[in-house]
């Protein structure tokens, strides 16, 4: 049986909690200073006393972005090489060729929601997603395979400005949106509205943390959907429907009718 750590049982930690406490394969052990008792109802082993996840084989560290470089020095006094850690964090910045006692891979699986916390968190919640890895690893793999992602290895030298591109931009664009809009306008608004501003209610150190440690390259996605703006604008009409076409075709393939990744 893997002994399987998670720290931080919001959104990420508690879909991991959920998906794997009725795998016979795994012991499930939880560290968190405010959800660890809603976690006994899915595993014995939690607490508020990081110790607890210290003889795991492999540990998910799954607290918020800023939170998670120092919780690794945390770990660091307190595992040994052999045991595997993995971040969940959309930011790699402050993580990229940082060297620790234990076995440390760069990962991100590309799957949430506008909703955060425990409460907010399902077992199905990783089903079809690719999970970003740095590097393969047995156990790692085989965990992000029983929780119905796709191992997916790419170089994390990129991370930050490909999830800019397709997470943390549209993220603040649907904020500002939200907020550029009139309140005449809001009041009579449908679907279309409500699905582009979905992630204004993303919690907001989530949004913060996005903003501010990925700027630059937030910025760079923003000039570059200006560009294609401008570039639009001077688009005669049969041109403009030309485009429409192709990127409304293109965009059906990215999903199937449930919303889920083909590609």
């Amino acid at each position: 049986m893997i002994k399987v750590g998670i720290i931080g049982l919001g959104l990420i930690g508690a879909s991991i909690l959920k998906a794997l406490y009725n795998n016979k394969n795994y012991e499930i052990f939880c560290y968190s200073n405010s959800s660890f008792k809603k976690a006994l109802k899915y595993t014995k082993n939690s607490s508020n006393n990081i110790e607890i996840i210290k003889n795991c084989d492999i540990i998910f560290v799954c607290t918020n972005i800023s939170k998670t470089l120092e919780t690794l020095k945390k770990l660091d006094k307190l595992l040994n090489k052999k045991t595997i850690v993995a971040d969940v964090a959309s930011i790699k910045k402050e993580l990229l060729n940082k060297k620790f006692n234990f076995n440390f891979i760069l990962s991100h699986p590309m799957a949430g929601s506008e909703k955060s916390g425990f409460d907010a968190s399902e077992k199905d919640l990783f089903l079809n997603a690719k999970w970003l890895i740095e590097k393969n690893n047995k156990i790692l793999n085989q965990i992000i395979l029983v929780l119905g992602a796709k191992p997916t290895k790419i170089n994390m030298l990129e991370h930050d400005e490909l999830c800019a591109q397709i997470s943390h931009l549209p993220t603040i664009l649907s904020f500002l949106l939200f907020d550029s809009t009139s309140l005449k306008a809001k009041k009579i608004a449908s679907s279309g509205f409500r699905d582009t501003t979905r992630l204004a209610i993303t919690n907001s150190d989530l949004a913060l943390s996005m903003f501010n440690d990925n700027k630059k390259n937030i910025l760079k996605a923003f000039n570059n959907l200006t560009d294609k703006l401008n570039s639009l604008k001077k688009m005669s009409d049969d041109e403009k429907i030309d485009l429409f076409k192709k990127l409304a075709k293109n965009r059906a393939k990215m999903y199937d009718i449930n919303g889920k990744n083909i590609f």
